[in-house]
């Protein structure tokens, strides 16, 4: 159940143009310093998932390994997604909640 409300706000927030998906992008919002929260997906290669890791850590922004590429995409309602952003405070604290993150990696 809620696994479903994650992936509805996830769905939400894309929809109201407040996530940037993709290496590439997903990358961009952490550096230019617009991502809130950034979300892993548990079956990325561990490459993938140490390079946003130690990113997420060096920028002070809280991340969270959650659900398989797939499961992501689809809640975005696109292809698989490996690495997210949510680029607004009200959606990553409500997903930080819901996910049990409680503090930021400094």
């Amino acid at each position: 159940m809620k696994q479903n409300k994650i992936y509805s706000m996830l769905g939400l927030a894309t929809r109201s143009r407040k996530t940037d998906s993709g290496e590439f992008m997903t990358e961009k919002s952490i550096k230019s310093g617009k991502a809130y929260l950034v979300m892993i997906a548990d079956d990325a290669s561990d490459n993938t998932k140490k390079e946003f890791m130690d990113m997420c850590k060096f920028y002070h922004v809280p991340f969270v390994i959650y659900g398989t590429k797939e499961e992501l995409g689809h809640a975005m309602g696109k292809a698989m997604r490996a690495s997210l952003a949510v680029n607004d405070e009200g959606f990553s604290k409500a997903l930080m909640k819901l996910l049990n993150v409680t503090e930021v990696v400094k």
